[in-house]
């Protein structure tokens, strides 16, 4: 029994490690958030640029979640999504070189 159980878990963990990321952007995403965790490690960002670099993403992950929530991404909603998240790149570029370090 116990055999079983591990067997199914450990194939559920290969299974999820080859399944694609649902998101839009996910890789994107994911790499704006270890940019960010990155700045706050080195000290390049302050505590009020991480919260509002981190808020930035909420807002694009909810409205990502929104474009999708009548089934259907237009090409339209795909376009604004995109933009955002350039903007929120540019925005954590920016940030991670001014000259405000945290202390």
């Amino acid at each position: 029994m116990k055999r079983t159980i591990i067997n199914l878990l450990c194939g559920g963990l290969v299974c999820a490690a080859f399944v694609p990321a649902t998101g839009l952007a996910a890789g994107r995403e994911h790499n704006q958030q270890l940019r960010i965790r990155q700045g706050v490690k080195t000290g390049e960002l302050t505590r009020q640029e991480t919260a509002r670099l981190e808020a930035e993403e909420a807002r694009i992950r909810l409205n990502e979640r929104l474009a999708k929530s009548d089934g259907k991404l237009t090409p339209a909603e795909r376009a604004r999504l995109e933009k955002e998240l350039h903007k929120a790149s540019h925005d954590i570029y920016e940030q991670k070189h001014d000259d405000q370090t945290r202390k």
